[in-house]
């Protein structure tokens, strides 16, 4: 089964521990996370949106010593990212392309090349005018989640431990609800992962796109205030569009645990109540691999056949796996950037 992904940190992992020569390590295998080309090609992983992320100052510093002593450039930062992808699309020898279409994406699928979507995660740096913004869609940037976890000029990403309820803030400030427009303009999709309740409702009114969260599950599972009530997947399905699955612990459990004694089953619950929430249309897969800590029963990359398997075993016929493996993420990425 190839998959098509919502969301990784692949770029992140390279830049922290393989920056000198990203690409290489990339296509000859990573011994750290989840992800590189070898894996992929194992797993059936056939493209996804690739996230450009700049975690906090002390979050780098903690795992690269050496760049502590270096100025931090958040935008410096997510040009350098940007620039890793290149690097590995220059470097495929036609095994890997950044893909700016969805057409772009079809051909890849039916010619067995990576297609590479660079999505920015957390726009912390950008300014609040929209001219960084225009330069990253013009560099091949489709996508944009405006928060992580952290307050930033655009509004307050969503914070707080398990269990929680996601309404950890407040809304979008006035630069959040241009920046919002700002995307539109662009027709570049916005994910609001990450986002907090009050600042989700605020994108819901404004937003003229499909509304999708590319890396979330199930408040009523799991607790965790990253995840979304139901309201909010009601919300996703009645603007057209959609929720990819998280694979991490935490999001999954019931118990919020980040233990990776995780049953695969966990993740089928997860689709199970999303898609009698949302309909088959609008759920998909957004593994945040290497951003978080997998259930054992899945691994890596490699593992995503089990996955399909788990599926196939709770009754999924391959025309429904097919949807949320590869079709949804096509049909709303379709709608958002047309």
């Amino acid at each position: 089964m190839l998959t098509f992904d919502g969301h990784n940190d692949l770029l992140l992992n390279l830049w922290l521990h393989h920056r000198d020569a990203p690409a290489a390590a990339f296509f000859n295998g990573i011994e750290r996370g989840h992800l590189d080309f070898p894996r992929m090609q194992q797993g059936g992983f056939a493209g996804g949106l690739f996230a450009i992320f700049v975690p906090p100052q002390h979050y780098i510093a903690s795992m690269t010593p050496h760049y502590a002593d270096h100025p931090y450039q958040p935008l410096e930062i997510m040009w350098q990212q940007l620039d890793i992808l290149q690097q590995i699309a220059d470097a495929s020898a036609g095994r890997a392309k950044i893909c700016r279409s969805t057409a772009e994406i079809a051909a890849c699928r039916e010619q067995g090349v990576l297609a590479l979507v660079a999505h920015i995660e957390g726009a912390d740096a950008l300014d609040a005018e929209g001219e960084a913004l225009a330069a990253f869609y013009h560099a091949g940037v489709r996508s944009v989640g405006p928060f992580w976890n952290l307050p930033n000029r655009f509004g307050t990403g969503v914070s707080g431990n398990f269990p929680a309820s996601p309404d950890t803030g407040p809304g979008l400030t006035a630069a959040g609800k241009a920046f919002i427009q700002q995307v539109n303009a662009l027709k570049m999709m916005v994910d609001v992962s990450h986002m907090n309740e009050k600042a989700f409702w605020d994108t819901a009114r404004l937003s003229s796109a499909p509304l999708v969260a590319s890396h979330s599950n199930a408040h009523a599972l799991c607790a965790q205030p990253r995840n979304l009530t139901d309201a909010q997947l009601a919300a996703i399905r009645a603007s057209d569009g959609l929720v990819g699955i998280n694979f991490g612990n935490a999001f999954l459990r019931a118990d919020g645990k980040r233990t990776s004694d995780t049953s695969l089953a966990e993740i089928v619950k997860h689709c199970d109540h999303l898609l009698t929430t949302m309909g088959a249309d609008h759920v998909a897969f957004g593994s945040d691999f290497d951003g978080i800590s997998t259930p054992d029963a899945l691994g890596d990359v490699s593992g995503l056949p089990r996955l399909f398997d788990a599926l196939r075993d709770a009754g999924y016929d391959q025309a429904l796996s097919e949807k949320l493996a590869w079709g949804n993420w096509q049909r709303v990425l379709h709608l958002t950037w047309h």
